[in-house]
């Protein structure tokens, strides 16, 4: 498992976005061994999550998540809504059990009514916005109207002709319901809520979407996509449709409604068919997602401008009908085990999906490879370090360049330092990480192994002439015989490190 504005203008209407841009999960019900509520609160506690989406209002849940300060997205199930389109009293009967019942001790922030009603229920999307504007009466009859917004998420499906972004728009078959849903939001201060896959984008495109775009990996510019109306570059789906959305709302006319993502995740496991469905690319869309969010990139349309989104899931859903894939979406199974470990090195601590809690010092994405080079040839001379599993043959020799084997000696040192934060610098070209960077049977200081149980780690002291460590350096180095940088390594880090 490898480890883990537009100008001013439009800025103001759509800063709300991104002054507390977050990212939650959506959590599903579909499973033979559902965890108890206190379970899946105790694991939201763990991975720092404090938004979360559920797909009804479940009394225990939302007991269970009182006194959290969880935020929390509640959903009018879409077999509901008929009643609820059709009945002022019955949505407010709604509102009175499921939300004024909990609140304020469970955060409850936003109802979403009904969800891809539109694209999975057109016969009752003509009571949508009455159900919604029910639900919004009911808010403003208990006071809350200020504190709980309403809108129901939609497909990005229903957003045509969506690249180039500038040129897209909704489903004008669609229109006598989104106009007066987008003339709501913008009434009511509420946001456009999208479903954004783009694994199905990807899927779909008969191979005009590469991976690599749908997976928001870095691409060289003359591959990036190119809107030729906007001159606007776009390196991923996800941004493609966000600003597709925008477009789209503005060719109605609707220029400060901010959007938020109420799904989007990739699949960590799928049918014959579905060979992209692997957990190497869900880890990749994922992190690189959440990293996306937290680094406040934004969108080509409105850079700066992040966009708060609800990752597709918590849980895999074995019980969940449809391919193979569609039960595999999940961050973790039901025991609470990670299916992966995300790639979130200086991402924050949120879903930092490792829940041993334990950090390794790795090389920092980009350093430059000789200052690698000196830093590991510090920390294995004058830093002590035990680095004989880097000779060839052992362990951890491969694979046999700078990065992998600067790895190894960064978090050997900043575990035998205590694992304090000067420990993992190395003059700039370290950085902590919550992702296990332990590869076959190179096992890292404090690593969990596949069993379970920690690494074995026998620290030298600071005044051990360890032989061992002086044979890695000064008698068999088959790591790329190095005397030269050796000196100079110790030139460069004996002032910073000794």
């Amino acid at each position: 498992m490898a480890v883990h504005f537009l100008l001013l203008l439009f800025a103001v209407s759509l800063v709300a976005a991104d002054d507390e841009a977050f990212i939650g999960v959506n959590i599903g019900t579909d499973l033979s061994d559902m965890p108890h509520p206190t379970q899946v609160v105790a694991l939201l506690k763990a991975q720092q999550i404090r938004h979360v989406r559920l797909y009804d209002a479940d009394q225990a849940m939302l007991l269970a998540l009182a006194k959290t300060g969880i935020q929390v997205v509640v959903t009018v199930p879409n077999e509901e809504l008929l009643a609820i389109g059709q009945s002022n009293s019955t949505a407010a009967n709604w509102v009175s059990r499921n939300v004024v019942a909990h609140y304020p001790a469970t955060n409850i922030t936003t109802i979403c009514v009904g969800s891809d009603v539109l694209t999975s229920l057109p016969n009752v999307a003509k009571l949508l916005v009455s159900a919604i504007k029910y639900i919004h009466s009911a808010l403003v009859a208990s006071n809350l109207d200020r504190q709980v917004k309403v809108s129901t998420p939609l497909s990005s499906s229903i957003i045509l002709d969506s690249f180039p972004p500038s040129q897209a728009f909704f489903n004008r078959s669609l229109n006598p319901v989104l106009v007066p849903l987008l003339d709501f939001l913008q009434s009511t201060g509420s946001y456009l809520m999208l479903n954004i896959y783009p694994y199905y984008d990807y899927m779909q495109s008969n191979g005009v979407i590469p991976l690599d775009y749908a997976l928001f990996k870095t691409l060289p510019p003359n591959k990036e996509a190119v809107d030729s109306n906007t001159l606007l570059h776009y390196t991923n789906v996800f941004d493609a449709m966000v600003d597709a959305a925008y477009f789209a709302m503005a060719f109605l006319n609707y220029t400060n409604i901010p959007v938020v993502v109420t799904e989007s995740g990739w699949p960590s496991k799928g049918g014959s068919n579905e060979p992209d469905a692997t957990v190497d690319n869900a880890n990749t869309y994922n992190s690189n997602l959440i990293k996306h969010v937290f680094n406040k990139t934004g969108t080509p349309k409105h850079p700066g401008i992040a966009v708060s989104t609800y990752i597709y899931e918590l849980y895999n859903e074995d019980t969940k009908p449809g391919p193979l894939s569609e039960k595999n979406w999940g961050l973790f199974d039901a025991n609470g085990t990670p299916i992966y470990i995300l790639h979130l090195t200086e991402s924050g601590a949120v879903l930092a999906n490792d829940t041993s809690n334990q950090t390794f010092c790795i090389a920092k994405d980009g350093a430059d490879p000789k200052m690698l080079q000196a830093a590991l040839d510090w920390a294995c001379g004058p830093g002590k370090v035990e680095c004989s599993p880097l000779l060839q043959g052992q362990p951890c020799y491969e694979p046999d360049n700078v990065i992998a084997h600067a790895n190894y000696a960064f978090d050997t040192y900043y575990h035998k330092m205590g694992k304090t934060l000067d420990a993992c610098d190395f003059n700039g070209v370290a950085t902590i990480s919550t992702s296990d960077p332990s590869h076959g049977s190179c096992l890292f200081p404090g690593s969990l192994g596949k069993n379970g149980t920690l690494g074995n780690f026998t620290a030298p002291s600071m005044n051990s002439t360890n032989s061992d460590s002086s044979a890695y350096n000064l008698g068999n180095c088959d790591l790329r015989i190095r005397s030269l940088l050796m000196v100079t390594g110790f030139l460069l880090w004996g002032v910073v490190l000794l």
